[in-house]
């Protein structure tokens, strides 16, 4: 006498939990909890061992957890026939469907070979493409990675971040015409310790040549130690100096993330003389406009707040340095660098050439916004000569 569905279910589930040849479980059309709909089960190799990922589908919201094999079997077992009246079982061999009624021991069970071309198992944390490579060496020289390629401890943030601006810089430079007859030549203000410098240079390999300028001599030696290390010298290095005083040469693109206060416009104003194609900031400390900033009577009120006025005066700093931009021929976009949960500095600006400089249509709108904030001159617009007032 053949064993009842349910039992012929559970030992196939068993068998299949115990030899890894389980792809997915799915169990349906819950019976006791109206806000749960499915419970979603798979395999998944962890860096501690074997587990099974556990995904509980409510209507508003998933809940999941990774469980031990025992763990598994003991939890899902329970729940076949009597919280779930559904279940599909998929294995590498077959597919098992198990449908149950209302009443007790009335199942069905169904069985057909497993498709040839559906997914087979895979492993939950296999390793992530990025766009740079996690184990470059110069990850490893500037502590963000440890020698197997992990982020170090605190530098989980700082990794996310690079490889985010990679992915953006590899989505601007496709969408820039540059020149494909000869090397890029691509500046980068204010680089710091160089982990996005570094990026730039790795993304686009030996299509471009990449110098980064820094006041602080130290990270300059530093800087250079390791890019001749990690064999990327020449096409990448540093220099002592600040912006403002670097003289203006011929660039393709124009970097500078977190250049503090006024030394975002001195990058761009050293971009657009240079006649970068595309230039890309990440503004940071914009001060220069708070004590300047005049309260529109409609704001008056809230802008007495110092908190308010902070904000306020970045984004007036920010939206006339995007308008000036678009003045000065650049298609202009403006949004998020990388979540605030990993980093309070995460504004973008990505400009474009794309027409002649100096567009007379946006002069009037431009001014008229810098007077409704009583804003009568600001660093960029001293740099391209443009009258604020």
């Amino acid at each position: 006498m053949p064993p009842p569905a349910r039992d012929e279910f559970i030992a196939l589930l068993r068998s299949a939990v115990r030899t890894r040849s389980l792809v997915k479980l799915t169990l349906g059309k819950a019976a006791a909890d109206p806000a749960l709909k499915n419970l979603f089960v798979r395999p998944v190799n962890l860096k501690a061992g074997p587990q099974f990922a556990f995904v509980w589908r409510y209507a508003t919201r998933d809940v999941a957890k990774n469980h031990s094999e025992e763990e598994t079997l003991a939890l899902i077992e329970p729940l076949i026939g009597a919280d779930f009246l559904d279940a599909h079982l998929f294995t590498e061999r077959q597919t098992a469907q198990l449908e149950c009624g209302p009443e007790p021991g009335a199942a069905r069970l169904r069985l057909r070979p497993a498709d040839p071309a559906a997914p087979q198992a895979a492993a939950h944390d296999r390793k992530k493409e990025h766009p740079i490579p996690s184990d470059a060496p110069w990850l490893n020289a500037l502590g963000v990675t440890d020698a197997k390629g992990r982020p170090r401890t605190g530098m989980a943030d700082k990794f996310r971040q690079i490889q985010k601006f990679a992915e953006l810089l590899g989505h601007l430079v496709s969408k820039t015409p540059l020149p494909a007859d000869r090397e890029l030549v691509v500046a980068d203000m204010g680089s710091g310790k160089g982990y996005l410098t570094f990026a730039v240079a790795a993304l686009l390999g030996t299509r471009a040549r990449v110098v980064g300028v820094e006041a602080r001599a130290d990270l300059v030696d530093l800087c250079n130690r390791v890019a001749a290390e990690a064999g990327m010298a020449p096409r990448l290095s540093f220099q002592a100096g600040t912006i403002d005083r670097m003289p203006v040469t011929s660039l393709d693109i124009l970097i500078g993330l977190h250049a503090c206060d006024t030394a975002t416009d001195d990058a761009l104003a050293k971009g657009i003389a240079g006649g970068a194609a595309l230039l890309v900031v990440a503004p940071c400390c914009q001060k220069e406009l708070r004590p300047a900033l005049v309260a529109p009577p409609v704001l008056a009120e809230a802008l007495k707040h110092g908190i308010f006025l902070e904000r306020q005066a970045e984004f007036v700093t920010d939206a006339l340095r995007a308008q000036l931009l678009e003045w000065a021929g650049y298609r202009t976009k403006v949004f998020e660098f990388v979540s605030t949960e990993h980093t309070a500095k995460n504004t973008l600006i990505a400009a474009v050439k794309a027409r002649p400089a100096e567009d007379p249509a946006l002069a009037g709108g431009i001014r008229s916004f810098a007077a409704f904030y009583g804003v009568r001159s600001q660093k960029l617009a001293d740099h391209l000569e443009f009258p604020l007032a």
